[in-house]
């Protein structure tokens, strides 16, 4: 009997998790998360790219990207431009003259989705 006592180990000490505890936490979605899902699941998200496509085409945004990347390709050398280089140079500067009335456009739209949604 003195040697099962043994074997077992500690009385003391802390449970062993179980698996299953595991995959629960590494479930828990953040709200972020949730809210990809829904606007996945429901189509929104394609119909605000969509939108957002639109937007920046009718105010000269694309066109104006597209510009950067001609005088970039021609002072680089065609030959010399990769697409990562082109990514680093537009990134910033595509964010930075998004405009403001095309931004709250969306930001109203995801607005009310998630307030129709319940989210």
């Amino acid at each position: 009997m003195y040697d099962d006592i043994y074997r077992r180990g500690s009385i003391n000490r802390p449970p062993t998790p179980d698996a299953e505890d595991d995959q629960i936490q590494e479930k828990q979605l953040t709200f972020q998360e949730i809210i990809d899902i829904k606007l996945i699941e429901s189509g929104e998200k394609e119909r605000l790219k969509e939108l957002l496509r639109e937007r920046l085409i009718e105010c000269g945004w694309r066109d104006e990207m597209k510009a950067l990347c001609r005088a970039f390709a021609q002072k680089k050398g065609r030959d010399n431009v990769t697409l990562d280089d082109l990514v680093q140079l537009l990134t910033p500067k595509g964010r930075a003259s998004v405009p403001d009335s095309v931004k709250a456009e969306l930001l109203q739209r995801i607005r009310s989705f998630l307030a129709s949604a319940a989210i």
